[in-house]
C-alpha cells in the first residue's frame, strides 16, 4: 500500500526501471460474487494477469499487475473475472488516473499526457470526451440577465454567449447559424430572465432572439458599428494607392495606424503625420473627419432621438467623393436603426470579448490538431477560471461608531475620497450613465452561483501558458 496509496490492494513486488514502475499487487478483499445474478455460489475457473495503468510516481509511469481469477456461477452458469476495486469499468486503469487525465487534458496537450502516463493519444482523447460530457451534465452557469452574443474565431467562426455584467463566457456554439442559436436559447433555463442582448449585425442572431425570447431588448454593440467607420477610412486609403509612388505607398501603409486612431489620442508626431496625409489627399481628410464625427454621435447623444438627429446631420455631410466608402455603414445604420438606437437607452456592450479574440487565436495556433470541442472545453471548464458567488459574506473589520453615525457630519475616513451626497453651494454633476455593476455585488445570501469562465482570468491563464 505504501507506494500505491491504494488501501484496496496489497503490494507484493515492485520492480523499477529508468522510466517505469512495475508493481505486482492483489486485492485485499477479492470480489467473487456473480455480477449477473449476485449469487455468491461461485467456483474458480482459471485466471489471467491483468495490467492496470495508474498515476505516475516519481516521474515514472506505473503499471499494476494483478493476478485476476476467473469464476463460474453455479446458479446461472455464466463466467466472469473478479471485479477489481478502484479500477475504471471501461478501461484498464485506475479511476483516479482516469479522473486525473480528464483534469489535465483541460490544461495540457493530449500528446504530453499520453507520453507521461504511457498510453496512446487516442485514449486520452476518449477520456477527455467522457470527462467533458460529465462536466456538461454537472456544471451549470447562471443565465445572464445581460447577454452578449458575438462571434469568435476558433478554427472557424463560432458563436460565443457571454454574461455582460460579470465579464464571463457561459457557452460557445459550434457555429453561428440561426438553428443552432435558436436551439441553445430554447433549451436555456431561465431564458425569461434575460433583459438585454448585445450583438453584432448578424441577422440569424437577431431572428433567433426575437423568436425565442421576444421580451428581451436587442442592442447592437456600439463597437461593431463604429468599427465600420474605421473600415471606411481604410477603403479610402487603399483607393489612393494607384496615385502614389512605391515609396509613398509604403509610407501610407506604415502610417495607417494614425488614420485609425482617435484624434484626441494622437501625439504631436502623429498629428504631424496626419496633417501631411490629409492636406495632400483631401479625400483622406474628409474620410478621417467623418470617422471622428461618427464617433461623436455615440459620445454626445443622451437619447435615441438625439442620436438619430445627430446621425441624420452627419449623413448630410458625407461628400460624394467618399460616400461609396461609407455606403456599408450608412446601409447598416438604416437597416438596423431601431436596434442600434437601443444602445442610447441601454448602453450595454460585449466589447470586452474583443480582448479575448487575439488570445484565442494564439491558443488555437498552439493547439493545432485540437477539435473545436477540445478548445471549447478548455475555455469553459478549466478549473480556477470560473467566477462564483461567495459562500458566505466577506469578513469585515469591526468598527466603532463614526462621526456620521453620532451626528457629527462627514467621517474622517471619507475626507479626500470624493464629495459626499448633497450640495455645498455648487451643483453636483451626476454621470449620464453608470457603469454596469456585477451581479455579485447585489447577490442575496444563498447557494453559490457560477457565472461562467471569467474573461480576465482566461486572458491571464492563456498569457501564462496555463491553457
Amino acid at each position: 500500500m505504501t507506494i500505491l496509496q491504494l488501501p484496496a490492494y496489497n503490494v507484493l513486488k515492485v520492480d523499477s526501471t529508468e522510466h517505469d514502475y512495475h508493481i505486482v499487487a492483489e486485492p485485499v478483499e477479492p470480489r467473487r460474487s456473480c455480477p449477473h445474478c449476485q449469487s455468491a455460489n461461485t467456483v474458480g475457473f482459471g485466471r489471467r494477469e491483468q495490467l492496470v495503468k495508474d498515476l505516475p510516481i516519481h516521474g515514472k509511469r506505473v503499471g499494476i499487475y494483478v493476478d485476476t481469477r476467473r469464476f463460474q456461477c453455479r446458479e446461472c452458469n455464466r463466467t466472469f473475472f473478479e471485479g477489481l476495486p478502484d479500477v475504471d469499468e471501461r478501461r484498464a486503469m485506475t479511476t483516479r488516473l482516469v479522473k486525473w487525465i480528464g483534469q489535465q487534458s483541460l490544461k495540457r496537450t493530449f500528446t504530453s499526457i499520453a507520453e507521461e502516463v504511457g498510453i496512446t493519444e487516442g485514449t486520452v482523447r476518449l477520456i477527455f470526451k467522457d470527462f467533458v460530457a460529465d462536466l456538461e451534465k454537472t456544471v451549470r452557469f447562471e443565465t445572464p440577465k445581460w447577454m452578449g452574443i458575438d462571434e469568435i474565431h476558433l478554427i472557424k467562426p463560432r458563436c460565443v454567449i457571454s454574461n455582460i455584467q460579470n465579464n464571463t463566457i457561459v457557452n460557445m456554439l459550434p457555429n453561428r447559424d440561426k438553428k443552432t442559436v435558436v436551439n441553445y436559447l430554447y433549451n436555456l433555463q431561465g431564458k425569461k430572465d434575460v433583459q438585454y442582448v448585445a450583438m453584432d449585425m448578424w441577422t440569424p442572431y437577431r431572428d433567433a432572439v426575437q423568436a425565442v425570447i421576444p421580451d428581451a431588448r436587442i442592442v447592437i454593440d456600439k463597437f461593431h458599428v463604429v468599427r465600420m467607420a474605421n473600415d471606411a477610412v481604410e477603403k479610402v486609403r487603399k483607393s489612393l494607392r494607384e496615385q502614389l509612388t512605391p515609396k509613398q505607398r509604403r509610407g501610407l501603409m506604415h502610417d495607417r495606424f494614425v488614420l485609425l486612431k482617435r484624434e484626441r489620442d494622437l501625439n504631436d508626431r502623429e498629428r504631424l503625420l496626419l496633417d501631411g496625409w490629409t492636406a495632400n489627399y483631401p479625400e483622406l481628410g474628409a474620410a478621417y473627419k467623418l470617422k471622428e464625427d461618427f464617433y461623436g454621435i455615440y459620445e454626445g447623444s443622451a437619447s435615441p432621438q438625439a442620436a438619430l438627429s445627430a446621425y441624420e446631420a452627419w449623413n448630410k455631410t458625407v461628400v460624394p467623393e467618399v460616400r461609396d466608402a461609407y455606403s456599408d455603414l450608412i446601409r447598416a445604420f438604416t437597416n438596423w436603426q431601431p436596434w442600434i438606437l437601443n444602445y442610447f437607452d441601454h448602453p450595454v456592450t460585449n466589447a470586452y470579448t474583443e480582448s479575448l479574440n487575439s488570445l484565442i487565436r494564439v491558443m488555437n495556433r498552439l493547439g493545432r490538431g485540437y477539435s473545436f470541442e477540445a478548445l471549447r472545453a478548455k475555455i469553459l471548464f478549466t478549473e480556477g477560471a470560473h467566477k462564483r458567488t461567495l459562500t458566505r459574506p466577506k469578513f469585515e473589520r469591526k468598527r466603532e461608531p463614526g462621526f456620521a453615525e453620532m451626528g457629527f457630519g462627514v467621517p474622517d475616513e471619507a475626507i479626500g475620497y470624493g464629495l459626499p451626497s448633497g450640495s455645498f453651494g455648487k451643483a453636483v454633476l451626476t454621470p449620464k450613465k453608470e457603469a454596469p455593476k456585477t451581479e455579485r455585488q447585489h447577490e442575496p445570501p444563498g447557494p453559490p452561483k457560477n457565472y461562467g469562465a471569467d474573461i480576465s482570468t482566461l486572458v491571464r491563464m492563456i498569457e501564462a501558458g496555463e491553457l
